[in-house]
Parts: C-alpha cells; structure tokens; sequence
C-alpha cells in the first residue's frame, strides 16, 4: 500500500464543521488518534510519517485525524494545545489519553498497545482471549510493576485507576495526589478526578430509596435531588441522574454556589456515550445561555 493510499483509506483532515460527526462520533466504532501539527513545526515533519505508517500498518484499528492547528485554531485551542505536536486518543466518545512531543516509534507502539490498539492482522490472528482481569488483579500486577520500576511515573497512574476500578477511592485519591505535574494534567487522571468527585459526595449519603422519597416528598429538596443524582450516575441509571442536575440548573441555577452545573461538567467527563454527553451539553447551554 503506497502512502497516498494508507492516507486516503485510514488518515483523513479533521475540521471543526466535521469534528462531531468524523471524531466524536466515529470514535465510538474505532478509536481515533488525532495529530495537532503545523507546516512549519519541525518534530511534526518527523512525527507524521511515523503516525501515517503506523496507521497503514495497523489496518483501521485506529484512524490518524490529522488538525493543522493554524487551519483550524479553534479545534486547537478546545484541546488546550500548549505545543506541537501534540497526539490525543479518543475513544467512545472521550479523551482518554495523549502525549507531547515527537517519540519514536516504539514508544507510539507501547502507548497504542496500553489502550488496547493492536495492528488488525494480530486481533485477527488471536485465537483466544484471556480472560478479563479482576481489579484486585489488576492492582497487584501495577504494584509488582512499580516494584520493579519506581521511577516509571505513569504507572503510579495507571495504581491509581485500578483502584478506582476497585472502589477503593481514598487510596485513589491518594496516589493521584501524588503524580507529578506533568501526569496530573493526563486525560486519564482528568477523568478520574472526576469520578473521584462523584464518588466523594456520597460519603455518609443516603441510600437510593431514601433519596428518592425525599424528592418525591419535596421537589425542591436540592440536596436530595444532587445526591439521588449522583447515586443514579454510579449506579449505572446515567441520564437519570444527568437529568437531576438539569432538574437543579433549570429551577435553582445558583443553589450551592452552582453544584449543578459543577456536577453537569463532572459527570460528562466521565461518562462514555458521546452523544448522550452531547444532548446534555446543549440542554445545559440552553439553560446556561
């Protein structure tokens, strides 16, 4: 496959008119690796051809969206792009993590590999699966890692995740506390910080059912309508909770120094369908705006 084919079939020019629809939406089918690069940025001239190989090599297990940031400066400036070339991985509809800088293509690699992208051929050529990996499991094998290697920093994100995964919130709180700086702005430790939030505001809540006789018994018991919020977001009842906090803007916009909109914005970090996320932003603008 020559380069003007690999580009044609899985590299494509990221627009803002066309972001929602090519990246966002796509995102939730195939993940989508998109590269910030300007003309006149060198390491982009020599991250590109790696990115563009790798993405015919890998055979649409992802696709490369490619944003010149001059062409399209607001597309740049909703990433929070501070330097280029900048690499963002988006799947299911979020940011899930990223990366800086021109790295060899070993390291791109291994950054694809821990997200779960491997070239299709070897998707394909698996015979079997491993069976899923419990939390528990998941902890001792990044704790062995660390072990081995302490001064490799994103693994102490990675503890941290898994043990969020496990419900162990304090000690994940605790070691995302303790990232360094650079880590601490990774798309991955974002999003926890969020799920982190939530998790918090049900210490010493209310059960389920509590919450939602107090609503039915006061509609304009917002403390009981935020929590029964949050409980039905963990829960797994996700519109039902996102709807609360709607609940909360529309008729208290203010209430607690304006929780609901700080629990809106939460929420949508955390949340992987995109166009869920996307219908609840605009009903929070509409009411915002």
């Amino acid at each position: 496959m020559n380069s003007a084919q690999a580009r044609s079939e899985h590299v494509f020019d990221a627009t803002r008119a066309a972001f929602e629809k090519d990246v966002i939406e796509a995102s939730l089918t195939t993940p989508i690796l998109v590269d910030l690069w300007a003309e006149w940025c060198g390491p982009c001239k020599s991250l590109g051809p790696i990115l563009e190989k790798l993405a015919a090599e890998y055979a649409g297990a992802f696709r490369l969206a490619k944003i010149d940031v001059d062409a399209e400066q607001q597309l740049a400036a909703m990433f929070g792009v501070r330097s280029i070339p900048t690499v963002i991985l988006i799947s299911g509809g979020q940011v899930v993590d990223g990366f800086a800088g021109a790295l060899p293509e070993g390291q791109i690699r291994e950054f694809l590999t821990r997200h779960g992208v491997q070239p299709a051929e070897a998707v394909e050529t698996e015979a079997t699966q491993a069976p899923a990996e419990s939390p528990e499991d998941a902890i001792n094998r990044i704790q062995q890692a660390i072990a081995a290697e302490p001064d490799r920093a994103e693994l102490k994100l990675d503890l941290a995740l898994a043990l969020m995964r496990a419900g162990r919130v304090e000690p994940a709180q605790a070691e995302l506390d303790a990232l360094p700086a650079n880590l601490a702005t990774d798309a991955r430790a974002v999003r926890l910080r969020s799920q982190l939030e939530l998790a918090r505001a049900l210490t010493d809540a209310p059960p389920l059912d509590v919450l939602r006789t107090r609503v039915q018994n006061d509609d304009s018991d917002w403390e009981a309508r935020d929590l029964l919020g949050v409980r039905l977001l963990i829960e797994g009842d996700t519109e039902a909770g996102l709807q609360q906090f709607l609940d909360i803007l529309k008729r208290q916009r203010d209430w607690h120094d304006g929780q609901a909109k700080k629990r809106l914005l939460a929420a949508f970090a955390t949340i992987d369908d995109a166009a869920l996320v996307s219908t609840y932003r605009k009903k929070m603008a509409s009411l915002l705006f």
